[in-house]
């Protein structure tokens, strides 16, 4: 399991050169500061590299994509480089780079040795003032190209102040091997790599707190269980059974799961302590109560009930007091998830017979559409940094796993083979 796993557990070496009831809709949310122009110019080899064009595309683009994707910074366009000499890393021209309005600049170098080894470089700095805001080397097997790219990437963020996201990843259901199975890949739909392996129906994976373990569903003894596989040690033991056990989620001190169980005749909310095994129910209805997700605080639960007649998103303390409602329009609601800020709850809505996924805002308590007019779109999940979220829609006729901004702009599709569902995001692990 080990060897199968090796993409999650790489060594990536990075060392530091010296240097209201009634609620108002809609269309989008925009909000934030404008965008960093930052200078990409194509990386150079250094003088005692393997000259590798393959490899050396490959890095460029996964990055150029990471930053583009970010929401952060925004590329100067590769046309305007042709307005510069040729990039010489030991005398950079500032003036260059400042008359086609960059503010940052990246200079890449990589080297590629005969023994599968890589060594990438990377110097950024502030244009107008002619600083190094930073150097790095990131090293590894040629094999992770990608990877040491996305590192890069990650870095760029943290020295600006933002939550990495670039080796996150996605935790997925795919029927690509005819069986519903669990998957991995990378944010950006890259290195999907299969963790389930048996006949029977694995759904609803959900990440622990440490990004280490996956709760699940199987329906391997033939009724629904909830079963836990840890990754690195490659071992999978039940967490609950009796009844239905469906849609764990995790707190963020990586204590407690919540999900929805029907030992007790009626589908009902529950809490257990992972560490004690204490098991606490937390809802009490003739109704169907579901779909738990955790706040980041860990003090609150948003959830899905039908004691109002249809099914309405709810938040409730911890502990299962003071619930209130948060969504009125439509009779269709499901699939809560709150962003990792705290400040918004996404969820799938059915109104006018469509399925689309909507945002809540908790401070101003409006809500957002998503989605629009493609197909029917489900399993919202936020990016750590709360910019992004990754959901499922049957919009090409097949599921398939799309990426999407917080304000529904950048839609792109992620996974083709096979159909594949219930998308979960990584947390940011400190």
């Amino acid at each position: 399991m080990r060897k199968h796993l090796m993409f999650l557990t790489v060594l990536i070496l990075a060392t530091a050169f010296p240097t209201a009831a009634q609620q108002e809709i809609t269309v989008r949310i925009r909000e934030g500061m404008p965008a960093i122009p930052v200078a990409l110019p194509e990386f150079r080899f250094t003088e005692n590299s393997l000259a590798d064009e393959g490899l050396k595309k490959e890095m460029y683009e996964t990055l150029w994509a990471d930053l583009e994707f970010s929401r952060i910074f925004t590329l100067i366009p590769r046309e305007h480089y042709s307005y510069i000499a040729r990039l010489n890393p030991d005398k950079i021209v500032m003036k260059d780079w400042a008359s086609i309005q960059a503010n940052i600049l990246m200079v890449g170098l990589i080297e590629a040795s005969g023994d599968d080894r890589l060594i990438f470089s990377l110097n950024v700095y502030e244009v107008n003032s002619e600083r190094l805001i930073f150097g790095r080397n990131f090293g590894s097997k040629k094999e992770f190209s990608r990877l040491i790219a996305h590192r890069a990437a990650d870095e760029m963020m943290k020295q600006f102040g933002e939550k990495p996201i670039f080796t996150t990843k996605t935790v997925f259901v795919s029927e690509r091997d005819n069986d519903k199975e669990i998957y991995i890949m990378d944010y950006d739909g890259h290195r999907q790599t299969r963790i389930t392996i048996n006949s029977a129906i694995d759904i609803l994976p959900s990440w622990s707190a440490d990004n280490e373990k996956i709760t699940y569903t199987s329906y391997r003894r033939l009724s629904p269980e909830l079963y836990l596989f840890d990754i690195y040690a490659g071992r999978t033991e039940l967490v609950a059974s009796g009844g239905s056990n469906y849609a764990a989620d995790w707190s963020s001190d990586g204590e407690r799961i919540v999900f929805t169980s029907s030992r007790d005749g009626n589908a009902e909310i529950y809490s257990k302590n992972m560490k004690t095994g204490a098991l606490k129910r937390l809802t009490f209805n003739p109704v169907i109560d579901s779909s738990p997700c955790w706040s980041p605080s860990g003090r609150e639960i948003a959830f899905t009930s039908e004691r109002s007649g249809t099914p309405q998103i709810y938040i409730m303390d911890a502990e299962g007091a003071n619930v209130r409602r948060i969504t009125f329009e439509g009779s269709y609601h499901d699939s809560p998830t709150w962003s990792p800020d705290g400040t918004r709850i996404a969820f799938v809505s059915r109104i006018n017979s469509n399925f689309d996924i909507y945002i809540y805002n908790l401070k101003s308590n409006e809500l957002s559409k998503l989605t629009e007019k493609a197909g029917r779109n489900e399993n919202p999940s936020w990016s750590p940094d709360s910019r992004h979220l990754v959901f499922s829609s049957n919009r090409s006729g097949q599921y398939q796993i799309y990426l999407v901004d917080y304000d529904g702009q950048n839609v792109r599709r992620i996974t083709s083979a096979g159909e594949n569902k219930m998308p979960k995001w990584q947390r940011y692990v400190k």
